[in-house]
């Protein structure tokens, strides 16, 4: 009985069984419901775009492409722009995430769909499916130069690999740098032919968009041929699993290739120039009015509506949002950390409007040099920045500026000894402010006649000097820089750039929505002016008939002119200091933009023998440096209580944290992450490593 029992029940279900075979799962998603209708190419989109490698608010270097807004901070990678209290801030060798695996997943997303769509192509009109088509090239142009940067050559994953299959069908090596360019120049190249000049929805790619990509990833890619021959044995090399040169270029190819790549840069550039209807940000600027052009400068970063928004990432609040107010804002602003950005004084030196020595550092004495006469006095901080370019006040918070209503109080101590006063140290070389600290000065440790004072730390660590008047006050105000405290202005300043002037709601983590400007027509104009001089350094014509060096010229102006800058008083020609007055112009434009970490790599300029050219134009790499190692300087204002006015002290930064940053040639490619590496037999380490 029991086993014609169970044969019942068998039967019985299979016949359930096979009734229900034909029956679609519930829960599976497939092709006819994605890539059938544009709503569903909507969502397959969607999902494109959020796994996209964009370095925004939620990217940092020392992280990775890691979607995390956590101490959210820009700058702070060894660029020289700014310096931060904790550990991410460092150079630029490499990623805790590294770019590796996610970019393989993405890159299937894109080839699917570029294998798929074609079964429903008449299931839209031809321009829809062309964009869509274009959509997948411009993400997967987008995820191989992502990958470019940090590696070189890279698998070319082209196509869906099926899984299961064979191991070696599995298994994509390494190509070759230049093939890795090349495929790179194909793909923008496809996307802009196959996309809408205009995006179809917000944050989706367009024609303009691609070739705007097209022409910063041929410069990078012109810049590595050329430059990685400056070194003595030429930054180049081959895999010990398949004898690729995985990065680098081959003696005879070089030459040839950075001219290809610079004009591919220059043509895509002109192209969104000429056809794009974008323009430079200027609702609130007017000539001769600096106040205009730097509220102008501050509007352009969250006005959705500006005309030189080429490619923007939106957040919206509650559900979309980041935290790089909470991070990076004024100590008196503290929700839960601050100080995240304080830019440096070896950044703002590259800025006009300031009195300078002879070498070209900002002048804060009557003497010859920061440690030779007297100290120069200043009723108010703002005094010293009344003639700086409205640009740098736009990006940065000087001492006793305004920022959300607030005056902005920075000071490093109180001096309440005789005027006129006499520079703090004896020597400011590079060793000796090293060795060096305003902590250590005979001044401050005195137990009597002390003239110095300093605060370690804020609120309940700051130490209280009684002025002659008898006002007692915190010697280093309410946003230090305190000499044991990270979040005060670590170099003097704060960054202003991308902070809301006025947010809608208290700043806290993850209550920031500001938008975040990734491509916009200042980078398009930089870009052309950068591959028109390479190219007339190579002796290479117009690659579109035109004057290049003139629209590079006018490119320049038209920046600087915007800035409230001093204007070019020549005309740019096909020489090295031309090269150095575009790359110094892109290293102040797009400061704090994620831009420079890459450009320092891309012109060979970090490691300690082209470090002379580090902050794009010459400058004597032993000011801030020593072999591999480099650190960079504040500007400090001190109250004197003599006369009740500031004075400032420029030195090497010496507060909370001694960050000094390390720089070797190697490090212009990031390791190939071990755990591939191990487990292939075709994945090759970079040489060297």
């Amino acid at each position: 009985m029991k086993k014609i029992t169970i044969l019942l029940l068998s039967s019985l279900l299979l016949c359930v069984a096979c009734e229900k075979l034909d029956i679609s799962p519930k829960n599976i998603v497939t092709d006819d419901d994605l890539l059938s209708n544009e709503s569903g190419l909507g969502i397959y989109m969607a999902r494109l775009y959020s796994y996209m490698p964009f370095e925004d608010f939620k990217y940092m270097g020392e992280w990775g492409i890691e979607y995390n807004s956590w101490l959210g901070a820009t700058g702070i990678e060894g660029t020289g722009e700014a310096l931060n209290r904790d550990g991410i801030c460092k150079t630029f060798t490499g990623e805790r995430t590294p770019y590796w695996g996610r970019a393989f997943t993405l890159l299937r997303d894109a080839n699917h769909l570029l294998e798929t769509l074609p079964d429903y192509r008449d299931n839209f009109p031809e321009i829809t499916y062309n964009h869509y088509l274009g959509e997948a090239c411009f993400v997967r142009a987008f995820v191989f130069y992502a990958m470019a940067k940090r590696f070189g050559g890279v698998p070319l994953v082209t196509k869906v690999i099926e899984y299961p299959a064979e191991k070696s069908a599995l298994e994509v090596p390494r190509a070759t740098e230049e093939e890795t360019w090349d495929q790179i120049l194909a793909d923008f190249d496809r996307a802009a032919e196959l996309l809408l000049p205009k995006s179809p929805r917000r944050g989706y790619a367009n024609k303009y968009v691609a070739l705007a990509y097209k022409s910063e990833a041929m410069l990078y890619a012109g810049c590595v041929a050329k430059y990685n021959q400056g070194f003595t044995d030429r930054l180049t090399g081959f895999g010990q699993k398949t004898n690729v040169r995985v990065i680098g270029f081959a003696e005879d190819r070089w030459a040839a290739a950075s001219k290809k790549y610079f004009a591919e840069a220059y043509k895509a550039a002109r192209t969104v120039m000429e056809e794009g209807g974008y323009s430079l940000y200027k609702k609130k600027w007017a000539a001769d009015d600096r106040e205009g052009q730097y509220q102008n400068m501050v509007d352009m970063f969250s006005d959705l509506t500006s005309s030189e928004n080429i490619y923007v990432r939106e957040y919206a609040y509650p559900t979309l949002t980041h935290g790089y107010d909470a991070y990076s804002c004024p100590y008196v602003f503290r929700t839960v950390l601050a100080g995240g950005t304080c830019p440096t004084l070896d950044f703002v030196e590259l800025f006009d409007g300031f009195p300078r020595y002879d070498d070209g550092t900002i002048r804060v004495t009557n003497g010859t040099s920061n440690g030779d006469g007297t100290y120069v006095m200043y009723d108010a901080p703002m005094d010293f920045f009344k003639d700086a370019e409205p640009r740098l006040r736009a990006y940065v918070i000087f001492p006793g500026d305004v920022f959300r209503n607030r005056e902005i109080e920075i000071r490093a101590g109180i001096y309440s000894g005789s005027e006129p006063v006499s520079p703090l140290f004896n020597d400011y070389s590079y060793a000796a402010s090293v060795a060096t600290k305003y902590q250590d000065l005979p001044i401050y440790t005195a137990s009597a006649n002390q003239t110095l004072f300093l605060s370690s730390g804020p609120e309940g660590s700051q130490t209280k000097v009684t002025l002659p008047d008898g006002t007692v006050v915190a010697a280093a105000g309410e946003n230090g820089p305190w000499w044991d405290n990270g979040e005060g202005a670590l170099a003097g300043f704060y960054g202003r750039k991308w902070l809301h002037p006025n947010p809608p709601v208290t700043p806290g983590e993850g209550k920031s929505a500001q938008p975040f400007v990734l491509m916009r027509y200042a980078d398009v104009l930089l870009n052309a002016a950068e591959a028109a001089v390479e190219l007339a350094l190579a002796n290479e014509p117009s690659p579109t008939g035109d004057n290049m060096l003139q629209i590079a010229t006018d490119a320049i102006k038209e920046i600087r002119e915007r800035a409230g800058a001093d204007q070019l008083t020549a005309n740019l020609t096909g020489d090295e200091a031309s090269r150095n007055i575009v790359r110094k112009e892109r290293r102040k434009e797009l400061a704090f933009e994620h831009k420079t970490k890459w450009d320092l790599r891309r012109w060979r300029v970090q490691h300690e023998e082209g470090r002379d050219y580090f902050w794009g134009e010459f400058k004597d790499k032993s000011a801030f440096g020593v072999g591999s190692s480099y650190k960079f300087r504040g500007l400090f204002p001190f109250y004197s209580a003599a006369s009740g006015k500031y004075f400032f002290d420029a030195r090497l930064q010496r507060w909370s944290g001694e960050h000094t940053f390390s720089y070797n040639a190697v490090d212009y490619y990031f390791e190939i992450p071990g755990g591939e590496v191990a487990k292939s037999q075709v994945i090759d380490q970079q040489p060297n490593r």
